[in-house]
């Protein structure tokens, strides 16, 4: 009796034996399925992973590229407007301020035997001044307030002398910017000295003025060209 239990317990603990091992290699295919399965799956998102890593970074040279034209194009513009500036200044067409002097001149007031002779000031005597002062190194001159440019005509046209179309009368006011020693040195020159024997003689005003507080001159006004234009290239 005894024997026949043994037995049965034997075959019991050996079929359990048999359907544990079973299980565990059962577990074990599914395991191996499953990570066979995930491996599968997760080889389509690398790829597409680095597909859109690849996108990104010629986006990001491209971005890189169009940054670096915006940026040249931006300094292209801010040359260009350096020159515009550079040459509006050039031709007087800014008004400027700066240490100068000041040049004043005004016809006499004594009895005269002529109407005008030595006893006035002439439209020569202003634009030999102004010659003078741009051989001394003047920045800019304005005659009475009009803007000394290229295009500045002086003459006289009756009793008063003709400027940038503007009808001026005396007392003439020339403020000349720049080194004012330079400019003072400038005038060492024969009309000075002639003026001086005018004031003495005939009476007019030859008054010389270096103001510490510094000066300004207008701008000129621009000209419109009607019938000129540039000539075209080749």
């Amino acid at each position: 009796m005894t024997t026949k239990k043994n037995s049965a317990l034997g075959l019991i603990t050996l079929g359990m034996i048999i359907i544990g091992v079973l299980g565990m290699v059962l577990v074990k295919s599914y395991q191996a399925q499953y990570d066979t399965n995930l491996a599968d799956a997760s080889l389509p998102n690398l790829l597409q992973l680095e597909l859109e890593n690849e996108q990104l970074a010629k986006e990001n040279a491209k971005l890189w590229e169009e940054l670096a034209k915006l940026q040249a194009g931006q300094n292209e513009v801010a040359f260009a407007s350096e020159k515009i500036k550079e040459a509006s200044i050039n031709a007087g067409l800014v008004p400027l301020t700066g240490l100068g002097i000041r040049i004043i001149l005004d016809d006499s007031d004594f009895e005269r035997d002529s109407e005008y002779g030595n006893y006035v000031i002439h439209e020569e005597y202003l634009r030999t001044l102004i010659n003078i002062l741009w051989n001394g190194g003047a920045e800019a001159i304005a005659v009475n307030n009009q803007r000394i440019s290229a295009h500045t005509e002086i003459f006289c046209s009756g009793a008063y002398i003709q400027i940038n179309g503007t009808r001026q009368m005396p007392p003439y006011r020339i403020v000349a910017i720049g080194n004012q020693d330079d400019l003072q040195s400038a005038l060492q020159f024969y009309l000075w000295d002639i003026l001086g024997e005018y004031q003495q003689q005939y009476g007019i005003t030859r008054k010389l003025e270096v103001p510490t507080e510094p000066l300004r001159v207008p701008a000129a006004i621009e000209r419109n060209y009607m019938y000129a234009e540039p000539v075209k290239e080749g």
